[in-house]
């Protein structure tokens, strides 16, 4: 009696040609990949509204925003702390060693703090593009390996000029695992790609709702 083919995942593998076994190195890597971009973004996502709570209840607090700037001091830690440095230090160096206000101050205070929204907006987004390459490619990746192995299961059974469902399986089985792979790789990456970029794109909005409250509590100042 022939011993019975073996079908794990490994054995799968094992017996697949060089260019499918490459192909699904290719895919279990980016799957790994596209894991620790979404464990890291989920960790820094949840200490930025964690910041941005914190930092939010001391500026609406009532204390005095120069006194709060001087309590965040010269290297502000969490993104909003940044955002709010960039406008106040804006703000202080547009006065006057009399006191009074250099001209354009409240554009130059909002482009100051849009810079700041901006290279915070980057380091969030940072990785995201991962998630959205796998998510879209590793697919085909995973079709081209099962068109490859395919191809290559049809030679040996041509060869062998034996058609038998015990010949034809193996050869199948592991040009399937590709596509497999592909999709077990782009299914998460298609979706914590579209939740990370709406979670972004809501912190990115807090940032710059914050940004134009301040706006308009500096402005306010400048009126009076």
């Amino acid at each position: 009696m022939e011993a019975a083919t073996d079908f794990t995942m490994w054995a799968l593998f094992a017996r697949a040609t060089i260019t499918v076994k490459i192909v699904m190195i290719l895919l279990i890597a980016a799957s790994v990949w596209c894991w620790a971009v979404i464990v890291d973004k989920i960790v820094q996502y949840r200490k930025a509204r964690a910041e941005a709570d914190i930092f939010d209840r001391q500026f609406w607090s009532g204390e005095p925003l120069d006194a709060l700037f001087d309590q965040i001091g010269a290297e502000p830690q969490g993104p909003s702390e940044k955002i709010f440095a960039a406008g106040m230090l804006e703000w202080r160096r547009s006065h006057r060693q009399d006191g009074g206000l250099i001209a354009g101050a409240t554009a130059r205070i909002d482009r100051s703090m849009d810079v700041a929204i901006a290279k915070e907006a980057a380091r969030l987004q940072k990785g995201l593009p991962v998630l959205a390459t796998v998510g879209s490619t590793a697919p085909f990746v995973g079709l081209f390996g099962t068109v490859w192995g395919i191809m290559n299961a049809f030679i040996e059974i041509a060869e062998a000029q034996n058609t038998n469902l015990a010949v034809v399986a193996p050869g199948i089985a592991e040009a399937l695992l590709a596509t497999g792979l592909g999709l077990l790789a782009a299914i998460p990456a298609v979706i914590f790609y579209n939740k990370l970029s709406a979670d972004s794109d809501h912190i990115i909005a807090g940032y710059e709702a914050f940004a134009d409250e301040f706006a308009t509590i500096l402005s306010r100042q400048l009126d009076s």
